[in-house]
């Protein structure tokens, strides 16, 4: 039988929990990595999800899932008081850990920004960082196959990423290198330029980024948060089903994009 200790440990080689932001909180967050309890607790059910919200607290309580595992934390700013459906509480008390794996990996070097590349067909550029966070590289440079206008470049990560709004901002003519940062990269535009990048392609951009992108040349293709990271549960289902192919993994059925769009 396989623990949440075992898992830890796999997550933690893929990428380290050591390498999460000084503001991050990342790691196991509900429940107990070490000890004899963690050791003889066994896991069968794991449950994936983008964010552990009170809908997938109570989808793992009622499928008996024994373990969830987020990119976003559970618990991200101190607490000064909880509340019975908070959704670290709804898991504690049903004996649910929770394992939330955010800047760590972001920041790994095969973490969700090259699984972001392979979902969107493009080739990182091996050992070229977009731009650098609290001095640790972060982000992909890809060279396209051939060139292909912001539009098209634009359908395909919407194609790709199954979005149903993607914004762009159209500043270059042509596009041959590209930047990616999954979630919300608007402030790594910087070093997209630095990179001769004439596109870059991320999340959560603000219009102050979109002006900027526009005066300095370069397109900016806004996929949205959700969309270019909800990808993480695909990839832990994966990593856990080769790993420990006795286990049942399962996404979330109530991970969905929070917003609606008319």
């Amino acid at each position: 039988m396989t623990t949440v200790k075992e898992i830890y440990s796999l997550l933690d080689k893929t990428a380290p929990f050591s390498m999460a932001e000084s503001w991050d909180n990342s790691g196991l967050i509900v429940g107990n990595a070490s000890g004899a309890c963690a050791a003889e607790k066994n896991v069968t059910k794991v449950l994936t999800a983008l964010d552990i919200t009170k809908q997938v607290a109570y989808e793992a309580a009622e499928s008996g899932a024994d373990l969830v595992i987020s990119h976003h934390p559970v618990i991200f700013s101190p607490l000064k008081n909880l509340s019975n459906d908070h959704p670290a509480v709804i898991l504690a008390k049903n004996g649910i850990s929770a394992i939330c794996m955010h800047t760590n990996f972001d920041l790994a070097e095969n973490g969700l920004n090259k699984y972001l590349c392979r979902i969107l067909g493009l080739e990182p550029s091996e050992g070229v960082p977009l731009d650098y966070d609290e001095d640790k590289p972060i982000g992909c440079v890809c060279e396209l196959t051939h060139e292909m206008s912001c539009r098209k470049l634009a359908e395909l990560v919407k194609l790709r990423l199954g979005c149903q709004v993607v914004r762009y901002g159209n500043s270059s003519d042509s596009i041959l290198k590209v930047g990616v940062c999954s979630g919300s990269g608007g402030s790594f535009l910087g070093g997209a330029i630095r990179n001769g990048c004439q596109a870059l392609i991320t999340g959560d951009v603000k219009h102050h980024d979109f002006i900027d992108a526009q005066n300095r040349g370069i397109s900016v293709i806004d996929a949205g948060h959700f969309h270019t990271e909800r990808i993480f549960c695909r990839f832990i289902c994966e990593l856990l089903e080769d790993s420990f192919p006795e286990l049942s993994v399962t996404q979330a059925a109530c991970c969905t994009d929070p917003c609606s769009y008319i």
